[in-house]
């Protein structure tokens, strides 16, 4: 499968962390899964025209290729002629898109970027930047809501900023083996495999949480999101499991969780390293749980906290060890 590489309103982030991987030669496994990279804008040698005349192959149908990879925001603006970015100073890249998307097998958004709109659609969004089928959380972009590739498939996206190396990898070989489907996608576009988890699975601070033992400031070791803005309980991803470089997550450095494979996460609608709170409540509880037992379960937990646990929380290491105790015969 043949895989064309556009890249649009983003910082080339996503990319970075791919060539980050961790499983040896990007290229060795990816050329081993049968996948082959016609042009990528920072890893290919074709100069401009070369590029330009491949890229306009592709769109015309001379050139059969499979996987159609977008990496940053779609610039929609101003007023819809896509003229803030024009590829190699010529066509809008709107243009281009729309042109290839109708040809590609599949198309992948790369990032939450191109997913959704990411950092480049915050603010008053003057580029009019959003993603490739979603603005935001609501259903558009610039394929609009009913757009199917060829196999009935709706863009993937991976989402993340930026996504692990491995979450593309996986995706791209799994088109590859005809084995993502569907059903293999949730509600937003994003691969199932990484998406139906959550941050807050495998954080290594989860004892902290559980009897609501928070850090006053960032480094101690307690609980981040009671003060300092942590959404690990709300954001899809595997990062606590599926570490990056092979032993870190935004988590285990010490920095909350933003919610970055979200839509929407770059406006949170107050500081990023700040819990808002409503009568002492916070405002963006974990998934899947009531408020009145957040409530009633954080009463408990406070209330039965281990003196070991409350004083490490608020310091940066470990100030009481865990007690020995001999079990009963």
């Amino acid at each position: 499968m043949n895989i064309l590489w556009l890249q649009s309103g983003g910082c080339g982030g996503c990319t970075l962390s791919w060539l980050g991987s961790e499983r040896g030669s990007l290229f060795r496994e990816l050329a081993d899964e049968g996948l082959e990279i016609l042009w990528h804008p920072s890893l290919s040698e074709a100069c401009l025209d070369e590029a330009r005349e491949l890229i306009e192959g592709c769109a015309s149908g001379a050139i059969p290729f499979d996987i159609l990879c977008l990496e940053g925001s779609v610039l929609r603006g101003p007023r819809g002629t896509g003229a803030y970015h024009r590829f190699g100073g010529g066509q809008p890249m709107v243009d281009w898109v729309l042109r290839l998307a109708v040809r590609a097998k599949h198309v992948v958004a790369i990032g939450s970027c191109a997913a959704f709109g990411g950092i480049p659609s915050a603010g008053m969004n003057p580029t009019d930047a959003c993603g490739l089928q979603h603005d935001g959380d609501v259903g558009g972009g610039l394929l609009g809501p009913y757009f199917r590739d060829a196999s009935g498939l709706p863009v993937i996206n991976i989402a993340g900023c930026a996504p692990h190396p491995d979450w593309i990898t996986e995706t791209l070989v799994m088109l590859a083996r005809g084995k993502l489907g569907v059903d293999a996608l949730d509600e937003y576009g994003r691969p199932r495999f990484y998406a139906d988890q959550l941050v807050h699975h495998g954080c290594p601070r989860n004892e902290y949480y559980e009897f609501k033992a928070s850090a006053e400031k960032h480094s101690d070791q307690g609980c981040l999101m009671e003060q300092l803005g942590c959404k690990g309980t709300q954001a899809h991803a595997d990062c606590n499991q599926r570490l990056w470089n092979g032993e870190g997550s935004c988590l285990r450095g010490g920095y909350a969780c933003i919610r970055c494979t979200e839509p929407g996460f770059e406006e949170p609608g107050h500081a990023f390293e700040s819990t808002p709170k409503v009568a002492g409540i916070p405002i963006g509880l974990p998934a899947d749980m009531p408020k009145a037992w957040f409530i009633a379960l954080a009463a408990l937990s406070k209330s039965a906290t281990p003196a070991r646990v409350r004083e490490n929380a608020t310091a940066d290491h470990q100030l009481r060890a865990p007690s020995v105790k001999r079990a009963k015969k």
